[in-house]
């Protein structure tokens, strides 16, 4: 699902397993209770996105933090 464009799309309920979802874009889409827990490369901006109750690795939340310019360290 590279560069795949899923700007105000309804994927409530979506599983997105093993998805590697580089370049995805994700824009006002509906990410309720959406499961990215074996997705890669995602990187999705919470203030534009609904993701109530959507779930994600501890491993790949950088891709929730990243429009934010934090910096975290993945070998801690």
């Amino acid at each position: 699902m590279i560069e795949v464009d899923f700007s105000e799309c309804d994927l409530s309920n979506a599983s997105f397993g093993y998805c590697d979802l580089s370049g995805a874009i994700f824009d006002k889409t509906n990410l309720e209770k959406a499961d990215f827990r074996m997705a890669v490369n995602y990187s999705i901006e919470p203030a534009q996105n609904r993701l109530k109750k959507a779930k994600f690795s501890l491993s790949e939340v950088h891709g929730l933090l990243s429009h934010l310019g934090v910096e975290i360290d993945k070998n801690s």
